[in-house]
């Protein structure tokens, strides 16, 4: 399965509302904080209104949701990988995207045979606080380099603008949070990254 190349990240469901009209097909849903039993219906729907959209939903950190809801895609931190159940993962079906900041992560992350492969923070972000330092373009090409077909994800401080030096590079799909979020014009900003990237 291909992967679109243009992968917001929300943290609420009227963003997918909002964005999948548009012609977003790739959106992770990223919820932190909230009890299971109330996400757990947040999650089924975000499952159900990116499937009338022909979209592509992936659920952060949340492996048994998603197991339960019949998700697709699952993303894991490093630190989510410590608690997930990665067989029952692998017995449901579930394909798995891996975020790595180093060689070391690099490596438990392909130990364990990903979907994808995302690295950040490419560029200065804002979205958390972060114990690494930008990994730039350089490090987008040797992550490339070393996974080779497998799709990698680049994130981190990405905007349309940087999206084409992050594809020359050769990330195969660019993530973005805040420039979509924290814009005054979200739609307008999504026909910008759709745009972009297609």
């Amino acid at each position: 399965m291909t992967l679109d190349r243009f992968y917001p990240i929300f943290d609420r469901l009227d963003w997918l509302q909002r964005t999948l009209p548009l012609g977003v097909k790739l959106v992770q849903l990223r919820i932190k904080g909230v009890p299971d039993t109330m996400l757990r219906p947040v999650v089924a729907q975000a499952q159900t209104m990116c499937r009338s959209h022909n979209a592509v939903l992936v659920v952060n950190d949340h492996w048994q949701i998603a197991i339960d809801t019949g998700c697709d895609w699952l993303h894991l931190g490093q630190e989510d990988l410590d608690d997930a159940d990665l067989a029952a993962i692998k017995r449901a079906g579930i394909r798995l995207g891996i975020s790595t900041h180093d060689h070391a992560e690099l490596d438990r992350a392909l130990g364990l045979s990903p979907d994808y492969v995302a690295l950040g923070p490419v560029y200065p972000t804002i979205l958390k606080r972060m114990k690494w330092r930008q990994q730039g373009l350089d490090r987008v090409a040797e992550w490339k380099r070393l996974i080779g077909d497998l799709p990698l994800v680049a994130i981190g401080g990405m905007t349309p603008e940087r999206a084409k030096g992050a594809f020359r590079a050769g990330a195969d799909i660019v993530s973005a949070v805040t420039d979509i979020t924290l814009n005054d014009d979200p739609e307008g900003r999504i026909d910008q990254w759709l745009q972009a990237t297609r």
